[in-house]
């Protein structure tokens, strides 16, 4: 019996390890995993290279994250705004290190390492420093920078809603960067609102197929301000 739902989220973060690489779902706070990360910040990993759409907020969730100095690298493609007191004043101090990548190369990186690519032409970056040192190509008379696809030892992930398979649905704009990450992490740990019995969920509304997930907690309903948000 393929049961992938663990007892609680310290339980899930277990086994994330010193240096690991991991993508952390959200578009600010929109699906942004915040039980799994404070697991993890219990839990005491170190030295984690964080992949994230950007380097978080106010004081929770990822923001935490970097504030517990757990961080030593972050790719992002977002990452100053008025509430990330945090990652600036780490980067500032040089205790963090930081990889800008445009949103929308970020998003084809992730998807480059689900699918199996080696590598992607993009034209967003010719001509500016994001492009020095890396492969350039003209094609059909348009100017391409070469990226590499952004791979992970793990992905935290929120959804709202999965079945003991690791099927998973969510709640309109907090999907984001969940089904990519699904797809690019060698394991990626889900919490969601709800699990369901086999047969619950619409399989026409499944977003991420149980294939792409390896672990599945329930963390109950989030905020009434959350879910107005997503």
């Amino acid at each position: 019996m393929i049961d992938k739902t663990v007892a609680d989220a310290t339980a899930a973060v277990a086994d994330i390890h010193d240096g690991a690489t991991v993508m952390i779902g959200g578009f600010g706070t929109a699906g942004m995993p915040d039980a799994l990360i404070e697991a993890l910040i219990e839990q005491g990993a170190r030295e984690l290279t964080i992949i994230n759409n950007n380097a978080g907020n106010g004081d929770s969730g990822l923001a935490a994250l970097i504030r517990h100095k757990r961080v030593r690298r972050i790719v992002c493609s977002f990452p100053r705004q008025a509430d990330s007191q945090h990652f600036d004043a780490a980067y500032k101090a040089g205790e963090i290190e930081l990889e800008l990548v445009p949103q929308g190369n970020l998003a084809a990186r992730i998807h480059a390492a689900g699918s199996g690519l080696g590598a992607i032409f993009t034209p967003t970056g010719y001509g500016t420093q994001l492009a020095e040192g890396k492969e350039t190509r003209e094609i059909d008379g348009r100017h391409y920078v070469l990226e590499l696809p952004l791979h992970a030892d793990f992905a935290l992930i929120k959804a709202d809603r999965g079945d003991r398979w690791g099927n998973l649905v969510y709640r309109k704009t907090a999907r984001n960067f969940g089904p990519l990450m699904a797809m690019a992490a060698r394991c990626a740990i889900v919490q969601v609102r709800e699990v369901v019995a086999l047969g619950g969920l619409d399989p026409e509304a499944v977003v991420t197929p149980g294939i792409f997930v390896q672990r599945v907690v329930a963390i109950g309903a989030a905020p009434a301000a959350e879910r107005s948000a997503a």
